[in-house]
């Protein structure tokens, strides 16, 4: 029996969607709370230290975002240009 509904192209668009429409701004907001924190204090007479691993984690959730927002111009601009 034929449907109209391709169920799996329809499943791959609500995975996709999911993904970039709510994963990437979660992302963002991970890199960002993990970015507040990183600063560790230090003692009352020295400066606040940064936390190296709190760094590298947000590092890595911007770098994901920025992957992901490059990725998505690319296949823009490579439908448009065939």
């Amino acid at each position: 029996m034929s449907s109209w509904i391709n169920l799996s192209g329809l499943w791959k668009i609500i995975v996709f969607g999911l993904l970039a429409g709510a994963g990437l701004p979660a992302v963002y907001a991970i890199g960002m709370v993990t970015l507040t924190r990183t600063r560790v204090a230090a003692g009352p007479d020295q400066p606040a230290a940064r936390n190296t691993a709190g760094l590298i984690a947000a590092g890595i959730c911007f770098l994901i975002v920025l992957t992901a927002i490059g990725w998505g111009i690319y296949e823009i601009y490579r439908a448009g240009h065939k």
